[in-house]
């Protein structure tokens, strides 16, 4: 996937229309995933990973490595959330949960859902910062430094914030049921 996002970017960059649709596949899902995160509503959540991927473009940017492309776009996210949620002050409801949550088929088994509904919800329990720093690392496969720089957190203080949000997660999900050979 390293490999997809760079050179899809560069053959963008040099005209070609095709790798437009390659870096908008490979990443368009995990950007509104991760803006969902923060906005709580689907529709936002997928014309604010849209706007991101439009600024990406509209920038022209070059990057040296994939990491710099990823990291960037995760970082135009976050601050296109963070704009949203203090132009919409207002508390959001929680919709679409399994849309969102994973593209699953008809055919995926109950018990599955419902652990990876029950996990959704105790993320969602957590504090900001422990949410973040637990999708960054987890479902968006940045290491503690990397999140670290997306964040504006030093290398110390990310160790400490994913020490203290897996325990806070792991918790709520003994609350729930779900212990660590259910995930």
């Amino acid at each position: 996937m390293r490999e997809i996002g760079e050179s899809s970017y560069r053959r963008f960059l040099q005209g070609d229309s095709q790798a437009l649709e390659e870096l908008i596949r490979t990443y368009s899902d995990a950007l509104v995933r991760f803006a969902y995160s923060y906005v709580k509503n689907s529709a936002a959540a997928e014309d604010l990973a849209g706007d991101t991927i439009a600024l990406l473009f509209m920038k022209g940017k070059h990057f040296v490595s994939e990491y710099q492309l990823k990291s960037y776009l995760y970082k135009v996210t976050r601050s296109l959330c963070v704009d949203y949620l203090r132009k919409h002050k207002k508390e959001v409801p929680l919709e679409d949960v399994e849309n969102i949550l994973l593209s699953e088929s008809a055919e995926t088994d109950y018990l599955r859902r419902s652990r990876d509904e029950k996990l959704y919800v105790c993320m969602q329990r957590l504090p900001d910062q422990y949410r973040e720093i637990l999708q960054l690392t987890y479902f968006s496969g940045f290491s503690l430094q990397e999140s670290g720089k997306i964040l504006g957190k030093n290398v110390k203080q990310m160790y400490n914030l994913h020490t203290r949000a897996k325990m806070a997660l792991k918790l709520l999900l003994e609350k729930e049921g779900i212990t660590d050979e259910d995930l």
